[in-house]
């Protein structure tokens, strides 16, 4: 059953549309973890659920997933792509951002194998590799340091973070996807087609790759095509490991029932 968070979502997604002057669509909620999407018609809506309550202010981070995916679109990447008619946006209805995108037909139930994965990510980090705009440096400590501003979690947390990030080594950065897991490659007509851009930032491959090696495994690590070094893939999956632990507190937050989970995963860290 739809929460306040969704039901805000798709009142705020009709809203813009409504203002915009676009036919009136029955919303269908595709999604509402993080980000709600509503699809309304040829149109999907993107709103913000869970993440406004690590991002006070998240329509930075819907705005950089457009102008990253318009970027890719406009040089032949192929993403889930913004609208351009009516304009992408962010919008906003009720005090909440909102962005518009091409619904992008795909079997939901379709996993790229390991290598297809790898080689598609590969080819995203070459392209992105082009972007002119300015990008976050500091990515998920940033969010660390939000949570801890925000939220009363065990001390254990913010000790972790700054141990962490101490040893992270010093490597060469680039324009990374921020969340480079199986999951945010859809398959499509047209082939792999990768979407989710608002975590990106200016950070080094060791990130994108432990994310796509936790997530994924090990045979997707090993079918990428370029490398981090051990030293840098284990601190920054590490890293990924406490932000993961972190982030169900945030999910906490919205459903209570889930904080035992958030505890388990706090005392398995530790462990």
């Amino acid at each position: 059953m739809a929460d306040d968070y969704t039901r805000a979502a798709v009142r705020a997604a009709r809203a813009v549309t409504a203002r915009l002057g676009l036919p009136d669509q029955d919303p269908d909620v595709l999604h509402e973890r993080s980000n709600v999407l509503v699809r309304l018609g040829p149109l999907v809506a993107r709103v913000p659920a869970t993440t406004r309550l690590l991002r006070p202010e998240p329509a930075a981070w819907l705005a950089r997933d457009v102008a990253l995916s318009r970027f890719l679109t406009d040089r032949g990447v192929l993403v889930v792509s913004p609208s351009a008619d009516p304009p992408a946006g962010p919008h906003f209805a009720d005090g909440l951002p909102v962005t518009l995108w091409h619904h992008t037909p795909h079997d939901p139930a379709h996993r790229y194998a390991p290598d297809v994965v790898a080689r598609s990510l590969a080819e995203l980090h070459a392209a992105l590799r082009e972007y002119p705009g300015e990008l976050p440096r500091r990515g998920p400590l940033d969010d660390l340091d939000r949570l801890f501003g925000r939220y009363d979690l065990d001390p254990r947390l913010r000790a972790e973070a700054a141990r962490v990030e101490a040893g992270l080594p010093g490597v060469a950065v680039q324009p990374l996807h921020g969340d480079a897991h199986p999951g945010n490659l859809i398959a499509t007509a047209a082939g792999p087609c990768w979407l989710d851009f608002e975590d990106t930032w200016l950070g080094p491959l060791a990130w994108d790759l432990g994310i796509l090696g936790r997530q994924g495994g090990p045979e997707y690590l090993a079918a990428y095509p370029g490398s981090a070094s051990d030293d840098a893939l284990r601190a920054y999956t590490r890293l990924r490991e406490l932000f993961a632990v972190a982030w169900r507190f945030v999910i906490a937050r919205r459903f209570p029932d889930r904080l035992p989970e958030a505890r388990s995963a706090l005392d398995a860290y530790f462990s």
